[in-house]
């Protein structure tokens, strides 16, 4: 690390120490130069992939924003806020752990539904209508049927 009093490219780590929370640590550090010292703070800095919308814009991932789509297909329906917390969560991590700089929109989308199709059917179909942009009831007749065939298969397992 850079000296910030006197610009040498190289000081020494004097102490170490891991804050409470073990989120971050404190280096008190010494310039072999000029011989002052200092504090520095190492934190993890994850990334959230940055969005690529369908018309090729690109935006900065936002928690608010997957919330909101989460709130509006649950909208008076009995799902219990925590379940929602841990759904947007679970997406998060999935994006994380990709690892990429850049996702599709598409992509998102894709993973509310699944996690909206574990919560409950009706915001699932509710989500899908606007996310698929059905144009009639036979759109809504499939996203109906896809539900009832997923809901047999938890039966049976």
């Amino acid at each position: 690390m850079k000296c910030p009093f006197c610009g040498a490219p190289d000081t020494q780590v004097v102490d170490s120490r891991v804050n409470e929370s073990g989120e971050s640590i404190r280096r008190r550090r010494r310039c072999p130069v000029c011989g002052k010292r200092f504090t520095t703070y190492e934190t993890i800095e994850l990334r959230m992939p940055q969005v690529v919308k369908a018309d090729g814009r690109r935006s900065e991932f936002d928690r608010q924003k997957l919330r909101t789509g989460f709130m509006r297909a649950l909208h008076k329906r009995p799902v219990a806020t925590a379940l929602v917390d841990q759904a947007i969560e679970q997406i998060i991590q999935k994006l994380l752990a990709l690892g990429e700089k850049e996702i599709p929109s598409r992509r998102i989308g894709e993973m509310v539904m699944l996690e909206l199709k574990r919560l409950d059917d009706v915001a699932y179909v509710r989500f899908a209508s606007v996310y698929r942009s059905f144009q009639d009831v036979e759109d809504f007749r499939e996203a109906i049927q896809e539900v009832e065939q997923s809901r047999r298969r938890r039966k049976k397992s």
